[in-house]
Protein backbone atom coordinates (compact mmCIF):
# COMPACT_ATOMS: atom_id res chain seq x y z
CA UNK A 1 0.00 0.00 0.00
CA UNK A 2 1.38 3.43 -1.03
CA UNK A 3 2.05 5.58 1.99
CA UNK A 4 0.10 8.86 2.02
CA UNK A 5 1.95 11.97 0.71
CA UNK A 6 2.64 14.39 3.47
CA UNK A 7 1.42 17.90 2.68
CA UNK A 8 4.16 20.55 2.34
CA UNK A 9 4.01 23.03 5.14
CA UNK A 10 3.49 26.71 4.42
CA UNK A 11 6.97 27.48 5.75
CA UNK A 12 8.65 24.98 3.43
CA UNK A 13 6.62 26.28 0.50
CA UNK A 14 7.71 29.83 1.25
CA UNK A 15 11.37 28.78 1.45
CA UNK A 16 11.13 26.86 -1.83
CA UNK A 17 9.46 29.81 -3.55
CA UNK A 18 12.11 32.17 -2.21
CA UNK A 19 14.91 29.94 -3.52
CA UNK A 20 13.31 29.72 -6.96
CA UNK A 21 12.87 33.49 -7.11
CA UNK A 22 16.46 34.05 -5.93
CA UNK A 23 17.84 31.75 -8.62
CA UNK A 24 15.69 33.47 -11.24
CA UNK A 25 16.84 36.95 -10.17
CA UNK A 26 20.52 35.93 -10.17
CA UNK A 27 20.22 34.33 -13.61
CA UNK A 28 18.28 37.29 -15.06
CA UNK A 29 20.72 39.83 -13.59
CA UNK A 30 23.68 37.89 -14.98
CA UNK A 31 22.11 37.86 -18.43
CA UNK A 32 21.50 41.61 -18.27
CA UNK A 33 25.08 42.21 -17.16
CA UNK A 34 26.42 40.11 -20.02
CA UNK A 35 24.15 41.87 -22.53
CA UNK A 36 25.25 45.29 -21.27
CA UNK A 37 28.92 44.33 -21.42
CA UNK A 38 28.44 43.04 -24.95
CA UNK A 39 26.57 46.11 -26.22
CA UNK A 40 28.43 48.79 -24.20
CA UNK A 41 31.18 49.43 -26.82
CA UNK A 42 28.57 49.93 -29.55
CA UNK A 43 26.52 52.24 -27.32
CA UNK A 44 29.59 54.31 -26.42
CA UNK A 45 30.66 54.52 -30.06
CA UNK A 46 27.19 55.69 -31.10
CA UNK A 47 27.17 58.32 -28.34
CA UNK A 48 30.61 59.55 -29.40
CA UNK A 49 29.51 59.77 -33.04
CA UNK A 50 26.46 61.79 -32.01
CA UNK A 51 28.59 64.19 -29.96
CA UNK A 52 31.04 64.69 -32.83
CA UNK A 53 28.20 65.27 -35.27
CA UNK A 54 26.80 68.01 -33.02
CA UNK A 55 30.24 69.54 -32.44
CA UNK A 56 30.78 69.55 -36.20
CA UNK A 57 27.84 71.95 -36.54
CA UNK A 58 29.67 74.66 -34.56
CA UNK A 59 33.33 73.86 -35.21
CA UNK A 60 34.80 73.14 -38.68
CA UNK A 61 37.14 70.17 -38.76
CA UNK A 62 40.05 72.20 -40.14
CA UNK A 63 40.29 74.14 -36.87
CA UNK A 64 41.56 71.20 -34.81
CA UNK A 65 43.63 68.01 -35.07
CA UNK A 66 43.30 66.55 -31.57
CA UNK A 67 40.92 63.99 -30.13
CA UNK A 68 38.25 66.36 -28.84
CA UNK A 69 36.34 63.89 -26.72
CA UNK A 70 39.52 63.02 -24.80
CA UNK A 71 40.51 66.66 -24.32
CA UNK A 72 37.73 67.73 -22.00
CA UNK A 73 37.39 69.64 -18.76
CA UNK A 74 34.61 69.98 -16.24
CA UNK A 75 32.91 73.35 -15.76
CA UNK A 76 31.36 74.10 -12.39
CA UNK A 77 27.71 75.21 -12.25
CA UNK A 78 27.53 78.82 -13.40
CA UNK A 79 24.78 81.42 -13.48
CA UNK A 80 26.61 83.09 -16.37
CA UNK A 81 26.13 79.95 -18.45
CA UNK A 82 22.64 79.33 -17.10
CA UNK A 83 23.75 75.93 -15.80
CA UNK A 84 22.97 74.62 -12.33
CA UNK A 85 24.89 71.39 -12.86
CA UNK A 86 28.45 70.44 -13.78
CA UNK A 87 28.99 70.45 -17.55
CA UNK A 88 31.71 69.25 -19.91
CA UNK A 89 33.70 71.50 -22.24
CA UNK A 90 35.99 70.31 -25.03
CA UNK A 91 39.24 72.01 -25.98
CA UNK A 92 40.11 72.01 -29.66
CA UNK A 93 43.80 72.24 -30.50
CA UNK A 94 45.65 72.72 -33.76
CA UNK A 95 49.30 71.67 -33.78
CA UNK A 96 49.18 71.47 -29.99
CA UNK A 97 48.01 75.07 -29.54
CA UNK A 98 44.49 75.76 -28.20
CA UNK A 99 42.23 76.90 -31.00
CA UNK A 100 38.67 76.82 -29.63
CA UNK A 101 36.48 75.72 -26.74
CA UNK A 102 33.17 73.92 -27.22
CA UNK A 103 30.73 74.17 -24.32
CA UNK A 104 27.08 74.33 -23.34
CA UNK A 105 24.96 77.23 -22.12
CA UNK A 106 21.29 77.69 -21.33
CA UNK A 107 18.94 80.59 -21.99
CA UNK A 108 16.51 80.24 -19.07
CA UNK A 109 13.99 82.76 -20.35
CA UNK A 110 12.73 81.34 -23.62
CA UNK A 111 9.05 81.80 -24.47
CA UNK A 112 8.28 78.20 -23.50
CA UNK A 113 11.11 77.45 -21.11
CA UNK A 114 14.83 76.78 -21.25
CA UNK A 115 16.75 76.91 -24.52
CA UNK A 116 19.92 74.80 -24.50
CA UNK A 117 22.84 75.96 -26.62
CA UNK A 118 26.15 74.63 -27.86
CA UNK A 119 28.84 77.20 -28.59
CA UNK A 120 32.33 77.16 -30.05
CA UNK A 121 34.53 80.11 -29.11
CA UNK A 122 37.99 80.61 -30.58
CA UNK A 123 41.01 81.23 -28.35
CA UNK A 124 40.87 84.93 -29.25
CA UNK A 125 37.28 85.21 -27.99
CA UNK A 126 35.60 85.08 -31.41
CA UNK A 127 32.43 83.06 -31.80
CA UNK A 128 32.96 80.24 -34.28
CA UNK A 129 29.42 78.90 -34.13
CA UNK A 130 26.25 78.62 -32.05
CA UNK A 131 23.52 75.99 -32.22
CA UNK A 132 20.28 75.41 -30.35
CA UNK A 133 20.32 71.81 -29.14
CA UNK A 134 17.04 71.71 -27.20
CA UNK A 135 14.00 73.97 -26.91
CA UNK A 136 10.22 74.05 -26.60
CA UNK A 137 9.58 77.23 -28.55
CA UNK A 138 6.36 77.58 -30.54
CA UNK A 139 6.51 75.70 -33.87
CA UNK A 140 6.31 78.06 -36.81
CA UNK A 141 6.84 81.12 -34.62
CA UNK A 142 9.80 81.24 -32.24
CA UNK A 143 11.45 78.00 -33.30
CA UNK A 144 13.42 79.71 -36.10
CA UNK A 145 16.26 80.03 -33.57
CA UNK A 146 16.90 76.37 -34.48
CA UNK A 147 18.41 76.20 -37.98
CA UNK A 148 16.62 72.92 -38.58
CA UNK A 149 13.33 74.81 -38.26
CA UNK A 150 14.44 78.08 -39.84
CA UNK A 151 12.95 78.58 -43.30
CA UNK A 152 15.97 80.61 -44.37
CA UNK A 153 18.37 77.78 -45.15
CA UNK A 154 20.96 79.95 -46.89
CA UNK A 155 21.49 82.21 -43.90
CA UNK A 156 19.73 80.88 -40.79
CA UNK A 157 19.00 83.32 -37.99
CA UNK A 158 21.53 81.63 -35.68
CA UNK A 159 24.38 82.34 -38.14
CA UNK A 160 24.30 86.04 -37.10
CA UNK A 161 26.63 85.13 -34.24
CA UNK A 162 29.41 83.71 -36.41
CA UNK A 163 32.60 85.77 -36.17
CA UNK A 164 31.37 88.11 -33.43
CA UNK A 165 33.18 88.88 -30.19
CA UNK A 166 33.00 91.19 -27.19
CA UNK A 167 35.47 93.51 -28.91
CA UNK A 168 33.60 93.69 -32.21
CA UNK A 169 30.15 94.19 -30.67
CA UNK A 170 29.56 96.61 -27.80
CA UNK A 171 27.58 95.53 -24.74
CA UNK A 172 24.59 97.68 -25.67
CA UNK A 173 24.41 96.05 -29.12
CA UNK A 174 23.85 92.56 -27.70
CA UNK A 175 20.10 92.89 -28.12
CA UNK A 176 17.55 92.33 -30.85
CA UNK A 177 16.83 95.31 -33.08
CA UNK A 178 13.46 95.79 -31.42
CA UNK A 179 15.43 96.61 -28.24
CA UNK A 180 17.83 98.91 -30.15
CA UNK A 181 20.39 96.16 -30.63
CA UNK A 182 22.00 94.69 -33.75
CA UNK A 183 20.35 91.28 -34.05
CA UNK A 184 17.47 90.60 -36.41
CA UNK A 185 14.27 88.91 -35.28
CA UNK A 186 10.93 88.11 -36.83
CA UNK A 187 8.03 90.43 -36.07
CA UNK A 188 5.85 89.01 -33.34
CA UNK A 189 8.47 86.47 -32.30
CA UNK A 190 11.16 88.29 -30.37
CA UNK A 191 11.10 86.52 -26.99
CA UNK A 192 13.03 83.47 -28.20
CA UNK A 193 15.82 85.33 -30.05
CA UNK A 194 16.05 87.86 -27.21
CA UNK A 195 16.75 85.00 -24.79
CA UNK A 196 19.37 83.46 -27.08
CA UNK A 197 21.19 86.74 -27.70
CA UNK A 198 21.35 87.41 -23.96
CA UNK A 199 22.63 83.90 -23.23
CA UNK A 200 25.33 84.07 -25.93
CA UNK A 201 26.50 87.46 -24.65
CA UNK A 202 26.77 86.15 -21.07
CA UNK A 203 28.59 83.05 -22.31
CA UNK A 204 31.20 85.19 -24.08
CA UNK A 205 31.67 87.21 -20.92
CA UNK A 206 32.18 83.99 -18.97
CA UNK A 207 34.83 82.81 -21.44
CA UNK A 208 36.62 86.16 -21.27
CA UNK A 209 36.67 86.04 -17.46
CA UNK A 210 38.12 82.50 -17.42
CA UNK A 211 40.13 82.59 -20.64
CA UNK A 212 43.49 81.57 -19.20
CA UNK A 213 42.05 78.69 -17.21
CA UNK A 214 39.85 77.35 -20.01
CA UNK A 215 42.41 77.57 -22.81
CA UNK A 216 45.39 76.14 -20.96
CA UNK A 217 47.46 74.10 -23.40
CA UNK A 218 47.99 71.08 -21.14
CA UNK A 219 47.48 67.92 -23.18
CA UNK A 220 45.35 65.00 -22.04
CA UNK A 221 47.24 62.36 -20.04
CA UNK A 222 46.94 59.80 -22.87
CA UNK A 223 48.54 62.15 -25.39
CA UNK A 224 51.25 63.24 -22.96
CA UNK A 225 52.18 59.61 -22.39
CA UNK A 226 52.23 58.97 -26.14
CA UNK A 227 54.43 62.04 -26.76
CA UNK A 228 56.90 60.90 -24.11
CA UNK A 229 57.13 57.32 -25.42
Amino acid sequence: MTPPVKPISAAKMAVRTAIVLFVFVVAFTSLLALAFRWTEPAIQAAAADEKMKLIGEVLPGELYDNDLLNDSRQLAPSAALGLDEVSTAYLARKGGAPSALIFEAVAPDGYSGKIRLLLAVAADGTLVGVRVTQHKETPGLGDYIDPRKDRNKERPWISQFDGLSLTSVSDREWRVKKDQGRFDSLAGATVSPRAVVKAVHKALQYIAAHQQQLFQSRQPAKEEARDQS
